[in-house]
């Protein structure tokens, strides 16, 4: 058994991102970086740090449904989400995230931040802007723009402090 999984579900390479910059923050040789959308065995571990690309609000059924069959484990949190930059907004996504963990695991927390989206995102939000929604769709072409630069250096760097932060809790 490993100490210390990051398993990660990444689409545009922002939680990969982030994912690495975790993994090479934990100590020792005893860890492993998957993506958990690989044909590869995903190893039993004793501190799990599972990553997620947010849609909706909340994770991929794919990590949830890993999140569900836990059980006895520490785990972490952490994503990257394209829409806001926003302490409470993030919280709501780990909020709905984290119900996926059974009681029996130790919940140790998360980390999410801005990752930038794709530019057919950006796109949709230009055609579908009228004059009824022109202030909601010029606050959304906004965020887009604020987001293109992350997940960056600063962002890897707070990644790294969580996992700080992880390591003296367990």
């Amino acid at each position: 058994m490993l100490e210390y999984l990051v398993l990660y579900d990444s689409e545009s390479g922002n939680t990969k991102k982030i994912a690495a910059a975790i993994f090479s923050r934990l100590p020792g040789n005893s860890k492993d970086l998957i993506d958990i959308n690989t044909d590869k065995t995903i190893p039993e571990a004793r501190v799990y740090f599972i990553g997620f690309c947010v849609h909706r609000g909340t994770c991929s059924l794919r990590v949830s449904d890993f999140l569900g069959d836990l059980s006895g484990k520490a785990i972490a949190l952490f994503g990257t989400c394209g829409m806001g930059d926003s302490p409470e907004y993030y919280k709501r996504i780990e909020q709905s995230v984290s119900a996926w963990i059974e009681s029996d695991n130790q919940y140790l927390g998360a980390f999410i931040c801005q990752g930038r989206m794709p530019q057919k995102v950006r796109q949709k939000y230009e055609a579908m802007r009228n004059e009824e929604n022109a202030k909601q769709m010029d606050y959304f072409i906004r965020n887009f723009d604020q987001a293109l630069p992350h997940p960056d250096s600063l962002d890897e760097e707070h990644a790294r402090v969580f996992v700080d932060n992880i390591l003296k809790k367990i």
